[in-house]
């Protein structure tokens, strides 16, 4: 099916989204992508796929689900569920398979020192991993209880003894990995990065669960974000679908960087364009304006209100928005 074509409006912004992208990419800024889970549940993740394959982006970054639909497109072609049906059985978000391999992969990954995005990538692209013996865990951790990685390596070794995990290699066919944006971004070297919530997503469920592990992992995963802000200056940001998720971690990772900027006498990051496309149209309200009334029901466009204390200038259209954005300190 041939899509409808784009208004005229909203086909600019794109040619000029475009632009910036490879204005950014000339000069060396950053190219983010931030976007939730329904981008890659409904299939958008071959147009992530191929931005990584022609080098249009140098940054990835979802939440939990966006992880959980990649995984399971991976490894079993499908992903979806009746939220209504199953939550009343009990039996949403309870699968076997999802819970314990994305536990696995973060479990893997964080012996190595590697946060969200990366373990989950690597596990994927390498089909499985391997699983270290208890007695090597017990001598790193009895040897070098001072080590960075020695809780990592704790949790790994109670999960082996608490659940029966087999060491040695561990072969898991991801057969449609090649549609993965996760492994994809591992095969490029292209940071992806997991913001994941405590309770937000169905892994919670899983005997496996360490809220210790997935937060070792998102807060790797954070710094590595902070990282790609550094170079954003210049650059251009897109939050496809992520009307919470991607506009939060941006404006703390933002303020996080300015203010070690500050500390050492550099300017703050400045000159980067943003562009939101999502569910919303930005509440009907002409963002250039400043914030709705609290009055009316259109202040609930969490994304527009975010972006709006951080940048400069907002257009909006349906279902498009973008924000030039250069940010100044107060007087």
């Amino acid at each position: 099916m041939t899509p409808p074509p784009l208004p005229e409006r909203v086909r600019d912004q794109v040619k000029g989204c475009a632009a910036r992208i490879r204005s950014a990419r000339a000069r060396g800024a950053a190219v983010m992508l931030i976007y939730g889970a329904h981008l890659v549940k409904n299939g958008g993740q071959l147009l992530l796929v191929r931005l990584l394959d022609h080098g249009w982006v140098t940054h990835l970054a979802t939440n939990g689900a966006g992880t959980i639909h990649d995984w399971e497109f991976s490894w079993l072609g499908r992903s979806t569920e009746s939220v209504r049906e199953n939550v009343a059985t009990g039996t949403f978000g309870t699968w076997e398979e999802t819970g314990r391999h994305l536990h696995l992969a973060l479990l893997l990954g964080g012996v190595r020192g590697e946060g969200y995005g990366r373990s989950v990538g690597r596990y994927i692209y390498q089909d499985g991993g391997v699983v270290p013996t208890a007695e090597t865990l017990e001598e790193a951790i009895r040897t070098q209880p001072g080590h960075a990685l020695t809780a990592a390596r704790a949790d790994l070794l109670q999960a082996i003894c608490r659940h029966g995990l087999p060491s040695g290699p561990l072969l898991v066919n991801h057969q449609w990995r090649n549609a993965s944006p996760l492994a994809n971004a591992f095969r490029h070297e292209v940071p992806l990065t997991v913001h994941p919530g405590i309770g937000y997503d169905i892994i919670t469920n899983h005997p496996l669960f360490n809220g210790a592990v997935v937060g070792r992992a998102g807060g790797l995963d954070f710094r590595q974000f902070c990282g790609s802000v550094e170079q954003l200056d210049g650059g251009v940001v897109l939050s496809i679908g992520s009307a919470i998720m991607g506009p939060q971690v941006f404006e703390k990772a933002l303020s996080c960087v300015n203010n070690l900027r500050r500390q050492v006498g550099r300017p703050v990051v400045s000159g980067h364009h943003f562009y939101v496309v999502d569910l919303q149209d930005g509440g009907g309200w002409d963002w250039t304006q400043g914030e709705p009334p609290g009055r009316i029901p259109r202040t609930t466009c969490a994304s527009a209100r975010a972006i709006q204390g951080w940048a400069g200038r907002c257009t909006t259209c349906s279902p498009t928005m973008s924000r030039s954005c250069t940010t100044s300190l107060p007087p």
